[in-house]
């Protein structure tokens, strides 16, 4: 079945659509009627514009919307540096050619919550320049304080639950954000994250410092597949009605936290209208597409989102996932070739197994990752490798109950210090473990080669 079987229930209601224009109110008759900014919006709310791309973008790119609400962002006293300074310096980032992999990432103590439990692993770019993205690894042990909220001014956030579901308040609304479920919150919009049944939370995110999440075209594909357009979920408008009690308010700005204190909730926004807002998507809907004659198709037929870059056909960010999937390929290795690529590829696992990969102590298990950068070599282990040269080849699924993903990029990542020693979880036997003995089948001829010369 092309939906998955969520063990927590979903408890919102959602607009359907990717990059659709929608409207919500929570109360009728919140929205203005044709205009945008009257002289007295209904209710006497006030109307906010929230710009996610210049004034004068294309209109196929121009992304914005309207907010109905009890009183304007605007209103809260300067921001401060955090007296503690951000743990990972993006300007610091280890440039290193070697194949890694680390262990599942702790879990959080119980004093960290989702934004104070985000560490950046890897990267490229600035985000003064917005240009670039980060890769992060979040571990959270208890929800956002009552009355805090987060934004980020330095790009897009796209949040994939390894562990633990998250409850995500938004400006826009609620979402109930559950591992094989990922979420995208755009640069600006306020949120606050709480965790679910009092259970741990854990997994990865990228954010993008340049642009936004597009679907991938579908070329000869047609005019369906992959992720569908009308699978993504939006929020509905909720609001709060509180003024006069304190809320910090904390943002990621240029790479550093900053915080302000104001005596009103972010959440009262009544009723929006635009394209420009936060949504998910339930990966078990993606529809994967593959060879039904022989190869291994190249990874790319498996993504979800892309970030384009200035280059057509090339990727700042692509988020590819490896879901349960039927392989019939006839004479052919299935498994993902041995590969080097010019993009870089960062990879995690949410559940299950990978089938390139063994799992188990020391291997590529659920919670960890790996960074195959520009140009290093990668592929199948040893055993993988031996595994799938010998098998019997019939109709196979694999993956059951396994999902694999990849953050790929068009940029040389660097590695922080928090990735390389911080974190300790780094293997240090990786590529011991994985390609130092594989076998040799060459056959061999016996005879000199000679062709590369030329006669006489």
């Amino acid at each position: 079945m092309p939906v998955t079987q969520f063990s927590i229930k979903e408890k919102y209601r959602y607009q359907p659509g990717f990059d659709s224009y929608l409207q919500s109110e929570a109360v009728k008759s919140a929205l203005p009627i044709a205009q945008n900014s009257p002289q007295k919006p209904p209710l006497g709310l006030y109307a906010e514009k929230l710009s996610g791309t210049a004034f004068t973008a294309p209109r196929h790119e121009n992304k914005q919307s309207w907010l109905y609400r009890i009183l304007p962002s605007c209103s809260h006293p300067p921001f401060s540096p955090l007296s503690v300074p951000p743990t990972d310096d993006e300007k610091n980032l280890h440039y290193i050619p070697n194949q890694l992999r680390w262990d599942p990432f702790d879990h959080s103590s119980s004093d960290t919550d989702f934004v104070s439990g985000m560490h950046l692993v890897a990267g490229a770019g600035d985000p003064t320049l917005k240009q670039g993205l980060g890769m992060y690894i979040y571990a959270a042990g208890r929800s956002m304080d009552a009355h805090e909220a987060y934004y980020s001014a330095d790009g897009d956030l796209l949040i994939v639950p390894q562990e633990g579901a998250l409850g995500i308040r938004t400006e826009m609304g609620w979402m109930l954000v559950r591992p094989m479920e990922i979420c995208v919150i755009p640069r600006g919009v306020k949120y606050r994250v709480e965790l679910v049944d009092g259970q741990k939370a854990r997994g990865y995110a990228l954010e993008l410092y340049q642009g936004h999440f597009v679907l991938p075209e579908l070329g000869p594909i047609g005019s369906n597949g992959l992720a569908n357009a009308r699978d993504f979920e939006a929020p509905v408008a909720c609001f709060s009605e509180d003024v006069g009690t304190e809320w910090r308010v904390v943002t990621k700005f240029a790479g550093a936290l900053f915080e302000t204190r104001q005596k009103h909730t972010p959440f009262d926004v009544v009723a929006w209208h635009g394209n420009y807002y936060p949504f998910k998507y339930d990966l078990g809907r993606f529809n994967t597409i593959g060879s039904i004659s022989y190869d291994h198709p190249d990874p790319s037929i498996f993504t979800v989102l892309s970030a384009p870059s200035d280059k057509v056909g090339t990727a700042v960010a692509d988020f590819v996932i490896f879901p349960p999937r039927w392989l019939v390929g006839e004479d052919t290795f299935r498994p993902p070739w041995y590969h080097r690529n010019t993009m870089s590829e960062f990879m995690g696992l949410i559940q299950g197994g990978y089938d390139a990969k063994k799992g188990g102590k020391g291997g590529f298990v659920p919670g960890g990752a790996s960074l195959h950068n520009v140009m290093s070599g990668h592929g199948p282990d040893r055993d993988s490798y031996e595994g799938a040269r010998n098998t019997e080849l019939k109709p196979q699924k694999v993956g059951e109950g396994s999902c694999a993903f990849m953050f790929e990029s068009c940029l040389m990542v660097g590695v922080t210090e928090w990735g390389l020693k911080t974190c300790q979880k780094v293997q240090e036997a990786y590529n011991e473990h994985s390609w130092l003995g594989v076998e040799v089948h060459w056959k061999g001829t016996g005879e000199e080669a000679k062709g590369h010369l030329l006669e006489g």
